[in-house]
């Protein structure tokens, strides 16, 4: 017999402790496309490994032990989900075998899960009784549970779509690096919105100058005549202009903003508490600034979303906030429902990531 559940945790001290530590990675692949599974941990302590594991997903798997029910982790994960704006959610329920299997205990712990989930507007596309131990609704029907009959977490996963709306939507290019190879100079970074192609004009933000596009390059793939988005690729340019780390290149008339302040919702990952107004990093993409949380709207205990106090001075150990944040360099920004990796960022402090955030309005 498999025990699924070792595929995804790897560390011998995750196996023994029966919770999962480090995100994993597994890939496979079925007739429909190719997956790049990411386990994320649960425990409170780990919540940080869990942000990281899911802020490039394009669909996740929400996994509740029916036998404990939602609680506080299951909640705080939901509200991660939202935040990261991952509408594509699969809630498997799993463990069914410790509660015989019974279609009722499946139902109410649904129903307590939904209504929570309404309040943050993410609909799951399916809820999966399952056995992950045994295989029960994983990737074959389960005969022990009769009552069921809508599609495995394999089925349910083959039916979500692929997310393949950033390659409809104007370039966006963040600069990784720069680097001269011979008598050349290439522009590395990934390709997240839109084509970039030989002989197109482009924009560099923030500084406004525009060239065009002379080559586009892969490792070992030289002359390309295009690469669209999701492509790690080196551009050369007509011109020799000064490109550097942190700037975005784009459409010129299409451009995103460069802004010095924006609201977000944010989610704050450190023990010690977020105080209004100290100096961070801000990070967005490739893009780096000195910044400060100006404002604190609202301070939510992210678990319950019950607000606990507005106008306020900090954010505390795994709270969420609506905050102003104010960045002495303009950064490139979207709002998160416009492109995802100019809609999201992270605070660090002491090198040390100590919360992520989605912006809300410019």
């Amino acid at each position: 017999m498999v025990e699924y559940a070792f595929l995804m945790d790897n560390l011998q001290e995750e196996r023994e402790q029966g919770i999962t530590i480090d995100t994993a990675q597994t890939f496979f692949k079925t007739a429909q496309r190719q997956y790049v599974i990411i386990d994320a941990p649960g425990h409170v302590e780990f919540v940080k490994n869990m942000l990281t594991g899911a802020s490039q997903a394009q669909a996740a798997i929400l996994i509740v032990d029916v036998a404990e029910g939602v609680r506080e982790q299951t909640k705080r994960h939901s509200y991660l989900l939202a935040l990261l704006g991952i509408k594509q959610v699969i809630v498997a329920i799993n463990k069914m075998d410790l509660v015989g299997y019974q279609e009722d205990v499946f139902n109410k712990i649904k129903q307590e899960l939904a209504e929570f989930l309404a309040g943050l507007k993410v609909e799951p596309k399916f809820y999966i009784p399952m056995v992950a131990l045994n295989g029960d609704n994983v990737a074959m029907a389960s005969q022990n549970m009769p009552w069921y009959s809508g599609p495995t977490v394999l089925t349910a996963l083959d039916g979500l779509q692929d997310l393949d709306e950033a390659q409809n939507l104007a370039l966006v290019l963040p600069v990784q690096e720069v680097y001269k190879i011979g008598d050349k100079r290439y522009v590395l970074g990934r390709v997240e919105a839109g084509e970039v192609k030989p002989g197109q004009t482009i924009k560099v933000l923030p500084s406004g100058q525009t060239t065009i596009v002379k080559t586009v390059e892969k490792f070992q793939q030289a002359d390309l005549a295009s690469a669209k988005a999701g492509e790690n690729i080196g551009l050369t340019t007509v011109d020799p202009l000064f490109i550097e780390r942190g700037n975005v290149i784009c459409q010129p008339g299409k451009e995103p903003m460069a802004k010095s302040e924006f609201s977000a919702n944010l989610f704050w990952l450190h023990h010690e508490p977020l105080i209004k107004d100290e100096l961070l990093i801000v990070k967005c993409a490739t893009q780096e600034s000195l910044g400060q949380v100006i404002e604190i709207k609202k301070r939510f205990n992210s678990s319950t979303m019950e607000v606990l106090e507005e106008n306020a001075n900090q954010l505390n150990f795994l709270e969420a906030g609506e905050v102003v944040i104010k960045v002495k360099q303009p950064l490139v920004l979207t709002k998160l429902s416009e492109l995802a990796e100019l809609g999201k960022f992270v605070l660090i402090k002491n090198d040390n990531i100590v919360a992520g955030g989605i912006i809300s309005e410019l």
